[in-house]
């Protein structure tokens, strides 16, 4: 099956400002979104939807800038440290990451289970902070890794939120592709937990996402009332019965948000 084209839609030449030659710089570096290792010349062209010649310009910029790097087999190229510092830097100077951290570790330490803050962004929800329990594979600790919006307590939390019709637009718009065999993937069944979110404020998922797995989410609005962020508590099935999750950490999880709006 075809990998979906994370080529930026770029504008239209009217747009006097946009410079289109670093779009398409930056359609390179996207094109490793989702990749399962190093890519080619050939795939990056493809995923970035630029011509050989083009992706081959781009990639030996890249290389000499330090952002890209040849594969250990020599056989394609792979992102390299310097996108981690630019990570580093979006994370050190995010005032919503910066004001939750300090929040975050104390209720790590309440729950003694994995805490999240995840980045609201229409049709998922980016982790931009996690502290892991035991139980945790490589993948799910990763800072930047995303999650359907429509599938998450966070998700749910943040469209309680929002004026229904952008959650009709977020719902029409989604894939809705199923991550377990549990995963809600009817528009109405997921209205229902949008509405149970902004009945209690907060927002339970179980194996919407990893089977064995509850999660508790709870949205973080911004100074006018819209919703940025969530924040995730997660455990596992085998220690915790749902409604008893819910009841122990609901509480501790609004705590958290509003001393966070507060900071």
């Amino acid at each position: 099956m075809p990998r979906k084209n994370h080529a930026p839609d770029i504008p239209q030449a009217d747009d006097a400002l946009f410079v289109q030659s670093l779009a398409r710089g930056m359609s390179v570096l996207e094109a490793f979104r989702d990749a399962d290792g190093a890519l080619s010349l050939t795939q990056i062209a493809n995923r970035a939807s630029l011509s050989r010649s083009a992706a081959q310009r781009l990639v030996h910029t890249f290389r000499k800038l330090g952002y890209l790097t040849l594969s250990e087999d020599g056989r394609g190229f792979r992102l390299d440290l310097p996108i981690l510092d630019l990570t580093h830097d979006y994370l050190r100077l995010n005032p919503l990451v910066r004001r939750a951290s300090p929040v975050l570790l104390d209720l790590r330490r309440n729950v003694r289970e994995r805490v999240d803050l995840s980045i609201f962004d229409g049709q998922r929800m980016v982790y931009a902070a996690r502290m892991q329990s035991k139980r945790e594979t490589f993948f799910a600790t990763l800072v930047g890794n995303t999650v359907p919006t429509t599938c998450t307590s966070g998700g749910w939390a943040v469209m309680a939120m929002l004026p229904p019709p952008e959650v009709d637009r977020i719902l029409a718009q989604a894939s809705l592709q199923p991550l377990t065999p549990r995963t809600l993937t009817d528009p109405q069944a997921i209205r229902d937990q949008i509405e149970l979110a902004r009945q209690t404020g907060h927002a339970l998922a179980v194996e919407q996402i990893l089977m064995g797995e509850v999660a508790l989410g709870v949205a973080i609005p911004d100074a006018t009332g819209r919703p940025i962020a969530a924040i995730h508590i997660a455990g596992s099935l085998s220690e915790w019965d749902p409604e008893e999750f819910r009841r122990r950490n609901a509480p501790l999880a609004a705590e958290a948000v509003r001393s966070i709006m507060s900071a």
